[in-house]
């Protein structure tokens, strides 16, 4: 007998298993594919010399009690299971430039934001609370932000562009760079970059942050048991290889590698959405639509390198830090020049268990342009499906890997002494596990120039195939997030989203 789900979810990134479990919740029959050995995207982790290392996701936030991705979390039945550590609320980022031993820290609280950055800039202390206040009032704007309420987008918004809000906000040059300095969590391009990106973004971490005890798979995992506690299936070393439509283009049905046929009355895409557009068939999609998308620039992509410790040689940083070799280089740090990579790094580590003063593993993370590993594009290596990619990429892998240590022991004397393992990924790994166009790390770049030209309405021209996930709209794990609820409006509509929020958030 054929089986035919209500909704069926193609990849199991944060934006698909939100999608999910929101509709099982509802008491839709659900099923979610994943091509991979492990579900959940960017959150997957991995495990060496008994220690977990992140991929993707190094902190979030937003997660204190009535902020908003702790309200997504609850109705999602997974907030009290969260093992979480809050990080320094008096400098979770910490900016730091070249020679210059200063740290500027980014710290919880907004007050506590201007009050820790006014110690370097007193006589910013005003601009530091205009700054504060734009971005919670752009944040405002945006559908879902506050859970519940607002529907439309401010176009008007849309338009403004991070650069010139910045030097709107303040002329000193050093201040610039170091409100700009996490643009790490969004690949900032300054000169394109709309504001609303900066501001979604760094808005959720001011409010709190938090790091994820042994890693952000937590949060897949306990989506996927939450899926299943409401009866929906989920599939590992699924990959869809065929979409199957029926004479009045609707979607009747997909086809894995393996042979297997899933039904379904409604369909949600959570995967790259050039490979859905390969899959969906070119001739089925307007010619418009196909050219905006294939016009889209990916953002960067980035190259990894993760340390195993000898135990108590190097001290926990309870913050991230993301250094610059100079404070103009904040401005378009992705732009850079390969002979003196890396010229910027993200750093962060994993306090040891017995002696949490001391970091047992380090995480630094720089920009990586696809064209770098391109000679290798055509092998494909992950757990599921395993390929050596040759002596040439191993080498290549080695020779960064040394680049960045280099740069990690200006920041950290004698670190290298310190080092029992080294791990790498390159824009590949991302590709392959990710499934990311060209390895990005966040889907594709917006501008400010024309901010609707990425976006996406979750609905199709296909009447029964939805989009969700961070190619659709805005990345990370709040933007995931929204998105999906987004999604799942469109499917059991909004007054039903949030109906079903409100009541949550009148129970606590």
């Amino acid at each position: 007998m054929k089986k035919e789900f209500d909704i069926l979810v193609i990849g199991s990134g944060l934006g698909g298993l939100v999608s999910a479990l929101i509709l099982a919740k509802e008491g839709q029959k659900v099923c979610v594919l994943e091509k991979n050995n492990q579900f959940g995207g960017n959150l997957q982790t991995f495990s060496r010399d008994k220690l977990i290392f992140d991929t993707g996701v190094h902190y979030l936030g937003g997660l204190s009690e009535g902020q908003n991705l702790n309200r997504f979390f609850s109705y999602l039945e997974i907030m009290d299971e969260l093992k979480l550590h809050k990080m320094d609320v008096n400098g979770y980022d910490r900016i730091t430039f070249g020679e210059d031993d200063t740290e500027y820290p980014h710290a919880q609280g907004y007050e506590n934001f201007v009050h820790q950055l006014a110690k370097f800039f007193p006589e910013e202390k005003q601009n530091l609370e205009t700054y504060c206040q734009e971005i919670q009032e752009i944040c405002n704007y945006f559908p879902r932000y506050n859970v519940v309420g607002n529907d439309n987008y401010n176009e008007e918004i849309l338009h403004l562009n991070t650069r010139r809000f910045i030097e709107s906000i303040t002329s000193n040059k050093k201040l610039q760079s170091v409100l700009l300095g996490s643009n790490f969590l969004y690949a900032g391009d300054s000169e394109n970059t709309p504001f609303y990106v900066h501001a979604l973004t760094v808005n959720s971490y001011i409010q709190s942050a938090y790091k994820c005890v042994k890693g952000g798979s937590q949060i897949s995992k306990l989506l996927v048991k939450k899926l299943r506690e409401y009866g929906a299936e989920i599939h590992r070393h699924s990959e869809v290889s065929q979409m199957i439509f029926n004479e009045k283009n609707i979607l009747t049905s997909v086809q894995t590698k393996s042979g297997k046929e899933y039904f379904a009355k409604k369909f949600i895409s959570n995967i790259e959405i050039r490979t859905l557009i390969t899959l969906i068939g070119k001739e089925r999609l307007k010619k418009s639509f196909l050219n905006r998308v294939l016009s889209w620039e990916p953002v960067s992509s980035c190259f990894s390198v993760y340390l195993v410790l000898k135990p108590n040689t190097v001290q926990n940083y309870d913050y991230n830090i993301y250094h610059y070799s100079s404070q103009e280089l904040v401005w378009n740090a992705h732009r850079y020049n390969k002979n003196l990579w890396p010229e910027t790094y993200m750093l962060s580590t994993t306090p040891s268990k017995q002696h949490p003063e001391f970091a047992e593993s380090l995480t630094a993370i720089s920009y990586m342009d696809f064209d770098e590993v391109k000679e290798w594009e055509k092998t494909f290596n992950t757990v599921a499906d395993e390929h050596e990619r040759g002596k040439l990429y191993e080498l290549f892998k080695l020779e960064k890997a040394e680049k960045m240590i280099a740069a990690l022991e200006q920041k950290i004397p004698g670190l290298r002494d310190s080092i029992k393992k080294v791990y790498t990924s390159s824009p590949l790994s991302y590709r392959d596990y990710i499934g990311s166009f060209d390895g990005n790390m966040y889907g594709y770049a917006k501008t400010s120039e024309n901010p609707l030209k990425t976006m996406v309405s979750p609905r199709t021209k296909i009447d029964n195939l939805f989009l969700t996930g961070q190619s659709v709209n805005m990345h990370g794990i709040l933007g995931c997030t929204i998105g999906a609820f987004n999604t799942c409006a469109e499917i059991v509509g909004k007054k039903v989203i949030d109906e079903r929020l409100t009541q949550m958030n009148n129970k606590k």
